[in-house]
C-alpha cells in the first residue's frame, strides 16, 4: 500500500507528506477535521480512508501518503479534538482544577461520541495530547506527590470520565432507538422493581430504596465519584 510504513512509527515524527512530487493540495490538519466532521455526523464506522479521501476530493490511495494507516487517522482526530481544552492558568487548588479539566472533557466527549472508543494511551503523544497532559502536571504542582503517582491520578480521572460518559452516550443511543419516551419506560421498569422489592426477597435494597427514591442527580454523582477518586491521592 502507497505510504504505508514496513515497522512501527509515530505519525508525529513523520513528514506531513511522504515522497516527491507537487505541493500537497492539503494539510494534516485538512484530513483530521475531515474525519471528525465524519465521525460527529455518522459516528465512527463511517469514518473510513475512502470517505475521508471524498470528503477532501482527493483520490483514497493518494491519502495515504499523507496517512499510511487508519490507526494513525484516530490519532489525527483524538488530537484535532483535544485542541479544544481552554487550558487557563492553574489556581493553586490542584483539586478544583482537576474538576474542572474533567467537566471539558464530559463536555468534549458529548460533542464528539465517538472520542470514548479511541481514549488510549496509544494516542496520548500528539502534541495536543502532550500539551494537556503537561497542563494538568502544572496543576499538580501543589501536590507533593511523584510523577509516577501524579499520571497515575490524571489516568484515573480520565478513566473516571471516560466510562461515565460512555454510560450516558450508550444510554441516550438506546433511548433514541426506541418507540417509547424515557419516561414511559422508566415508569414501567420503576414499577416493576418495587413490586419485586415489595416481595421480602431484597431486605437491603428495600432499604436503600426507603431511605432515598428520588430520582438520580447524575451531575452530583459525576463530581462525587471524580471527588472520591481525587481524595484518594491526597489530603
Amino acid at each position: 500500500m502507497a505510504g504505508r510504513p514496513a515497522e512501527p512509527e509515530v505519525i508525529w515524527a513523520r513528514p506531513e507528506r511522504a515522497g516527491r512530487g507537487p505541493r500537497p493540495a492539503f494539510s494534516r490538519a485538512d484530513i483530521a477535521a475531515a474525519a471528525v466532521r465524519i465521525a460527529d455526523a455518522d459516528g465512527l464506522d463511517a469514518v473510513s480512508m475512502r470517505r475521508v479521501a471524498t470528503e477532501l476530493g482527493c483520490g483514497t490511495m493518494s491519502l495515504y501518503n499523507y496517512v499510511p494507516r487508519k490507526e494513525d487517522l484516530y490519532e489525527l482526530m483524538v488530537d484535532a479534538v483535544s485542541a479544544e481544552y481552554e487550558l487557563s492558568e492553574p489556581t493553586g487548588d490542584w483539586r478544583a482544577d482537576m474538576l474542572g479539566l474533567a467537566h471539558q472533557t464530559r463536555a468534549l466527549m458529548h460533542r464528539h461520541p465517538w472520542l470514548p472508543r479511541l481514549m488510549s494511551p496509544v494516542y496520548g503523544f500528539s502534541p495536543n495530547a502532550l500539551r494537556y497532559l503537561e497542563h494538568c502536571m502544572t496543576c499538580l504542582d501543589p501536590l507533593q506527590t511523584p510523577y509516577g503517582t501524579k499520571m497515575e491520578l490524571i489516568a484515573s480521572v480520565n478513566g473516571v470520565v471516560t466510562t461515565y460518559v460512555a454510560n450516558e452516550i450508550a444510554t441516550a443511543e438506546r433511548t433514541r432507538s426506541l418507540p417509547w419516551t424515557p419516561e414511559q419506560e422508566q415508569a414501567v421498569r420503576i414499577a416493576y422493581l418495587f413490586g419485586q422489592v415489595a416481595t421480602g426477597r431484597y431486605p437491603r435494597l428495600a432499604a436503600a430504596f426507603a431511605e432515598d427514591s428520588g430520582p438520580i442527580d447524575l451531575d452530583a454523582v459525576f463530581v462525587r465519584a471524580l471527588t472520591r477518586t481525587l481524595d484518594a491521592f491526597g489530603d
